[in-house]
């Protein structure tokens, strides 16, 4: 039998915030959010005490209560990335870097069944030894949940471990079954949100049991190949392991990006930000070695009600060129773009990627490798002195992006 940690560094960016600041997370009032975007600006992470009084995650600034004592800390995005490298410092001090996968930032997988032997103790206790070295190396409390399979061991530690007093929980099929087949919300589980809540619910399903003696082929016809996760999931069963997570190769290699605009743009200062994200990804594509022949964007609008704008291209030959991937897009951005609704959202996506430079010769085009030389060169300037080293004259322009946002990561202060 396998057994798996998934360990998860509790209130992660609020906690290293108070720990930095040597405060107790389960006795201050600190909320991670970047107050110069507004009362509207979300919530990253909410301490223990605040969580202790109703106040909910992933809140806006607005819904937080106005304490006396209430702690505003500006994001740390390299702090909170200094912070996750030590603690899978710690997990390389117990398992191998091949049976660790990191789920996110402040939670990972630990495949731990070939070292209990080696340490001579069960799952529990080699949970316990970890979270308590995490706590006295970092000062950040950590929960743990021991599955016989990765989708147990996220189980528990979500629906289970955040609620013990040893900030640990078990689960396996049987311990599923008994102590969950019957949990409502459905949401609570992983990777069932509410899309997936509003289609079971046509059929009346609203646990996990109701999922796994429901008649497969009404599944299948309303989820495809969803449908056989669902119904292992229900059951407790995952028979994906780390080493297939590792070994996994998609078959369609792309590259994308996308942003949140900081205002409401109008479609004249929209394409000057597509524009920078244009030679953004187009640089990343060059940085990889990389050709595209499917290029595309998307347009999010002020209005939600109004649909989104999605365009995709395919090209005759396979490029990596700026100026042929730049034109082709704002072409049909000048012809598709709605001009009299502001826009919020924009994406840029490249796919269908190869390695390999094809080309249909003809009479008309010449083979040019200025361009990608030329990137190239941007490229290396940008990784030795700083992405802000060397930008486009577009990016100079009051409502571009590209330079503030190469101050961020994830789209949040970086310092």
């Amino acid at each position: 039998m396998r057994y798996y940690l998934c360990i998860d560094l509790k209130t992660f960016y609020a906690s290293v915030e108070c720990v930095e600041r040597r405060l107790d997370p389960f006795k201050t009032n600190l909320v991670v959010a970047d107050s110069t975007r507004g009362n509207g600006a979300l919530c990253l992470a909410i301490s223990p005490k605040l969580k202790s009084i109703g106040v909910k995650n992933r809140c806006r600034l607005y819904e937080v209560p106005k304490l006396n004592d209430l702690i505003i800390a500006t994001p740390r995005m390299k702090k909170y990335i200094d912070y996750s490298k030590r603690v899978y410092n710690i997990y390389l001090k117990y398992i191998s870097n091949l049976d660790i996968h990191m789920y996110s930032i402040d939670e990972a997988f630990l495949d731990v069944t070939n070292y209990l032997n080696l340490y001579k103790m069960d799952a529990y206790n080699l949970a316990k030894i970890i979270i308590k070295d995490i706590y006295c190396t970092t000062g950040i409390t950590a929960t743990a949940g021991i599955g016989t399979n990765m989708y147990l061991a996220k189980i528990a530690l979500d629906l289970i471990a955040k609620h013990s007093n040893d900030n640990i929980g078990f689960l396996d099929e049987l311990e599923f079954k008994n102590k969950l087949w019957y949990h409502t919300p459905i949401t609570d589980f992983w990777q069932i949100g509410n899309g997936i809540y509003n289609r079971l619910k046509k059929y009346h399903i609203k646990n996990m049991h109701d999922i796994s003696v429901c008649n497969s082929k009404i599944l299948y016809k309303e989820f495809g190949k969803l449908a056989r996760i669902l119904i292992d999931h229900s059951n407790g069963i995952e028979t994906v392991k780390i080493k297939d997570i590792k070994d996994y190769a998609p078959s369609n290699l792309s590259i994308s990006n996308s942003q949140i605009l900081f205002f409401d743009y109008d479609y004249k200062d929209a394409r000057k930000v597509l524009c920078e994200m244009i030679d953004n990804i187009v640089l990343e594509l060059v940085k990889k070695h990389m050709y595209t022949n499917c290029i595309g964007f998307s347009i999010g609008y002020k209005d939600n009600a109004i649909k989104p704008l999605n365009i995709t291209k395919r090209l005759d030959n396979y490029t990596n060129n700026y100026d042929v991937i730049l034109n082709k897009l704002l072409d049909e951005y000048d012809y598709m773009i709605n001009e009299n609704i502001k826009i919020r959202r924009i994406g840029v996506y490249l796919s269908n990627l190869n390695r390999n430079k094809i080309i249909q010769i003809n009479l008309f085009n010449e083979n040019d490798n200025s361009d990608e030389e030329l990137n190239m060169t941007l490229n290396y300037i940008k990784s030795k002195y700083g992405k802000n080293a060397i930008l486009r004259a577009v990016s100079y322009d009051k409502n571009a992006m590209q330079y503030k946002r190469n101050l961020l990561i994830g789209g949040q202060n970086a310092e």
